[in-house]
């Protein structure tokens, strides 16, 4: 199953700052969002993946097919980088985490507790959870920040080889990934308009 949004109006403290986005996501695709900063590419992830409901619209997509990555790491500072991962494999009933190992080239790293990586280390660790979930539609906020070009050449190879394998994925970024038939969303002209000052108000009752 897919990804569908439809008529998606988003808001940010009340108050709108993106509407009337559409986009599709089938299997095997990619789609990046583009835009500048601050125009509301977080918010959007954030609210595709269930994490705050949307202000009006549609999105279709079955919960349990979605994975988010955002700016946190999500990691748990004293325990290893392998106790780490083993702890979201659990909670996700996956059986092996050599491959999200392997991935992220953290074999070396294994025993190491996630508070003593660096930052390039815990974005990869972070990164290499999306591989112990399971899941095949990943939502991705800004994949590449703290990694070096070696790093985002293993998330590149990442993102490839789920793709190949029937997944999807959702990446605001302003990283070329070398994803030739990645699909490209400028989501500035999907900026809301100003606010009427008869309607300010509202957006907090």
């Amino acid at each position: 199953m897919g990804l569908n949004v439809s008529d998606l109006t988003i808001a940010r403290g009340g108050i709108k700052v993106l509407e009337g986005i559409g986009l599709r996501l089938e299997p095997g695709q990619a789609l990046v969002l583009r835009g500048p900063n601050g125009v509301g590419k977080t918010t959007l992830l954030r609210t595709i993946a269930g994490l705050q409901p949307p202000h009006s619209g549609q999105v279709e997509a079955d919960p349990e097919t979605l994975v988010y990555a955002g700016h946190a790491d999500g990691l748990k500072p004293t325990l290893t980088v392998e106790e780490n991962l083993t702890f979201w494999a659990r909670v996700f009933c996956t059986p092996d985490i050599d491959p999200a190992i392997d991935a992220f080239q953290l074999d070396a790293l294994r025993t190491r507790p996630a508070g003593a990586l660096s930052a390039g280390q815990k974005r990869r660790l972070g990164l290499a959870r999306l591989l112990v979930t399971g899941r095949p539609i990943w939502i991705l906020d800004e994949p590449t920040v703290s990694l070096d070009v070696e790093a985002v050449q293993m998330f590149a190879d990442t993102i490839r080889s789920h793709l190949g394998q029937g997944g999807s994925a959702l990446i605001a970024t302003h990283i070329d990934l070398g994803l030739p038939d990645a699909q490209i969303l400028d989501v500035g002209p999907f900026r809301a308009r100003a606010m009427d000052p008869e309607d300010f108000d509202e957006a907090f009752l």
